[in-house]
């Protein structure tokens, strides 16, 4: 599994040296690809530890998927059918809201139901049948889907563009004074195909950089597409055209 990594990093690197110099100095000072996907986490284990983890510090929900497995797992991760029959009051007692408790049960009958893929079925599907699937269960996003793509199942060419530190490692390493907005961000990592997954870990290590104070200057200054502006410019043309069958239907 590391070679097939050290390849894609390698590859990822060739295509950008091409395609976009910032992001192939930035591989040059982190060194590595080093996403390793744990490729035998099952979906439900893997969307049970997103929910658990919403709105809460690492720490306390590690804490709370620890009791999970040892009171109610009998030491080993619950199957969706035995959290199912886990009482509502163990779950509360252990650190689950009412609303985590919902969107878990959700998930588990989902998974029972076969709307959440099997982790074999999931080798077949695209990365957007993926996501749209698995987004009916109650309180995951595409967000969470796209953490399960690149983490759990070694997805090459996820780009979460609404992830925080992706946004603010674009930011830092391109030398932008504003965040990026999230279309604008998918508008300018087109260019990364098919590497995204890669150009978004690089990203979120731009923002250790920053921290450690080891973060270089760009190579090159970027302008990002002005998606904005041309929306606006098209929502007048509309304006014009219907101002002016307006006029005419009145003659």
């Amino acid at each position: 599994m590391n070679d097939v990594h050290v390849d894609i990093g390698t590859a990822a690197r060739a295509h950008f040296a091409t395609t976009d110099v910032v992001m192939a100095r930035l591989m040059d000072v982190v060194g590595p690809y080093g996403l390793l996907p744990d490729l035998d986490c099952t979906p439900f284990r893997a969307l049970a530890r997103a929910i658990a983890h919403q709105q809460l510090h690492g720490t306390a929900a590690k804490s709370i998927l620890a009791r999970l497995v040892s009171t109610c797992g009998r030491g080993s991760f619950p199957t969706p059918q035995r959290l199912l029959a886990i009482p509502e009051s163990e779950l509360r007692a252990i650190g689950f809201s009412y609303a985590k408790i919902a969107a878990l049960r959700d998930l588990a009958e989902k998974c029972i139901q076969g709307v959440v893929p099997s982790r074999r079925e999931l080798e077949r599907l695209s990365d957007a049948e993926i996501i749209e699937r698995v987004t009916q269960v109650r309180g995951v996003g595409r967000w969470t889907v796209e953490m399960m793509l690149m983490f759990q199942l070694g997805r090459p060419d996820v780009l979460p563009v609404d992830d925080f530190g992706v946004r603010n490692g674009f930011r830092l390493a391109y030398g932008l004074k504003e965040m990026p907005a999230p279309r604008a961000l998918a508008a300018y990592g087109e260019r990364w195909r098919p590497y995204r997954s890669v150009a978004s870990w690089y990203l979120w290590r731009a923002v250790e950089l920053a921290r450690e104070g080891r973060l270089p200057p760009p190579a090159e200054k970027i302008r990002l597409p002005r998606l904005l502006r041309v929306r606006r410019k098209v929502a007048a043309r509309l304006e014009q055209l219907r101002t002016a069958r307006k006029k005419r239907a009145r003659k």
